[in-house]
């Protein structure tokens, strides 16, 4: 999978060619590799790792144990388990979730990364040079080696680990009455894939945290909904390698995996909590939509037939759109322009004026994910102090600052090389049907052109100077798909 769902407002296509993945040609293929590898040296994607960060890495790897101490507790009696896409290695996270009388009780363990990256060493520098782990169709950029990010700080299955947990202890509504948090050593019984862990809830076979997840996702939807919240119910587009070649399919996401995604928002939201009360964090912002983008939206909708009732949230708006009609296709994508103006907002001292990530309507902070993302190491060891009374760690406080700016240009990377990724793939599934005639759907005008997504194969493009309304099917013939470039040329028919 790359990516985690490429233009994923767009995806669209018709009924037959939805269930069907569209490969490259293997004649193409070839062309299509070259030009992945030089986009690697057009956006001056790292190679491997230095060589003192490989031994500083195996270093850590050897030296740090996974054993209880005085103020690192022994958790290893609580049943864990990870739900990640298949194949996975770098298991950031691990879940217990037990249904009580009156509610649940939740154990959520985060990967101990800052327990292995000396602050100020080769290892610590690295990764705030990268910022994120970059998936890439030809192969994984790593934000640390794979000695760590895949071995000895990884939450794999029948290993002891090191690990931030997180408890929470839920009311019947979801909502937590008390949260703490402790490091600890913890042991994974079981690594599910998410299509596995679907299976093993709808049949009833799963383990009592995953049969409990869809009481717990559906009220914390509902939480969501109350708050304001909005998501957008959009399918993924994924790339992969297959048979020597490279496929590009859409993939509409499992309800485990926005069950799962809500105990990563919980803790976030806990997290975000525990730093503007304690003075000192960083947060993951979102400023509110602009109201004229928000009149623009509500009156697209009405011409589109989709009305956005004036008594109905935006949050819940959204969560009605479904299927792959035209109509709600343009709706979706209207509605993506909505999300913008993310990043990160560290302070110490004051509270922010803006503490709000307006998708998820509350104070928000990335903590779940540091074998992949740099910020939550500093969000975790902040969190673990102040619940605990503790100081926080010079070396944390001391680089908060640092921490939007890395990350910034960190999240415009990893979007360059997605965008650049999938126009590559585009142009390659495209190539070899020159002067054919395709049939799309008009998404939204960007600029000069209309922006359409073809009903089979699953590419998506711009098309200057298309004078047609958002929602209007057309008929368009293809002049050139550039492989190397990702550029692709066509014309009304």
């Amino acid at each position: 999978m790359y990516g985690g769902g490429c233009r994923g407002p767009s995806a669209y296509t018709d009924h037959v060619s939805a269930r069907r993945p569209h490969l490259v040609s293997p004649a193409t293929g070839d062309a299509l590799a070259a030009s992945l590898a030089a986009l690697r040296t057009q956006l001056d994607l790292p190679d491997g790792f230095p060589a003192d960060v490989l031994a500083e890495a195996q270093a850590a790897a050897h030296h740090v144990r996974a054993e209880p101490s005085g103020e690192v507790h022994d958790l290893r009696d609580v049943e864990l388990l990870t739900i990640d896409p298949e194949g996975s290695r770098d298991l950031d996270q691990a879940l217990h979730l037990q249904r009580t009388a009156d509610g649940a009780v939740l154990h959520y363990a985060i990967a101990d990364v800052p327990a292995f990256v000396q602050p100020t060493g080769a290892l610590d520098a690295e990764a705030r040079a990268r910022g994120v782990t970059l998936y890439a169709v030809d192969g994984h950029i790593r934000l640390h080696p794979a000695v760590l990010s895949e071995g000895a700080a990884s939450l794999l299955p029948g290993q002891d680990r090191r690990a931030f947990v997180w408890r929470f202890e839920l009311d019947e509504r979801a909502v937590p009455r008390r949260t703490t948090l402790v490091r600890a050593v913890v042991r994974s019984r079981a690594q599910w894939t998410y299509e596995d862990a679907q299976r093993a809830i709808d049949d009833g076979s799963g383990p009592a945290s995953l049969l409990a997840l869809p009481w717990f996702g559906q009220q914390r939807t509902e939480r969501e909904r109350e708050r304001g919240g909005a998501s957008l119910n959009s399918p993924e587009i994924d790339v992969s390698p297959a048979d020597g070649t490279y496929r590009l399919e859409r993939r509409r996401t499992l309800p485990v995996e926005d069950w799962n995604a809500h105990v990563s928002l919980l803790t976030g939201m806990a997290a975000a909590r525990i730093m503007l009360d304690g003075g000192i964090g960083i947060l993951r912002t979102m400023p509110e939509a602009d109201p004229d983008d928000v009149a623009a939206f509500r009156a697209q909708t009405v011409a589109l037939g989709l009305d956005w009732p004036e008594d109905i949230g935006y949050g819940e708006y959204l969560r009605t759109l479904h299927g792959d009609d035209p109509a709600t296709l343009a709706v979706q994508d209207a509605a993506a322009s909505l999300f913008r103006g993310a990043g990160y907002t560290a302070f110490d001292g004051e509270p922010p004026k803006d503490t709000v990530q307006s998708a998820i309507a509350a104070p928000y902070a990335h903590t779940t994910a540091p074998l992949r993302r740099l910020v939550d190491r500093w969000s975790l060891v902040v969190c673990e102090a102040l619940a605990n009374g503790h100081d926080v760690p010079a070396w944390a406080r001391e680089s908060l600052p640092e921490l939007p700016k890395l990350m910034g240009r960190a999240d415009q990377r990893a979007a360059r090389l997605e965008n650049a990724t999938v126009d590559r793939v585009e142009a390659a599934v495209l190539t070899g049907h020159e002067n054919r005639v395709f049939t799309g759907v008009v998404l939204g005008h960007r600029g000069d052109g209309a922006r359409v997504q073809l009903t089979g194969p699953l590419v998506s493009v711009k098309v200057p100077d298309l004078d047609a309304a958002a929602g209007t099917t057309v008929q368009l013939r293809l002049q050139r798909a550039d492989v190397a470039t990702g550029e692709i040329d066509m014309v009304p028919a």
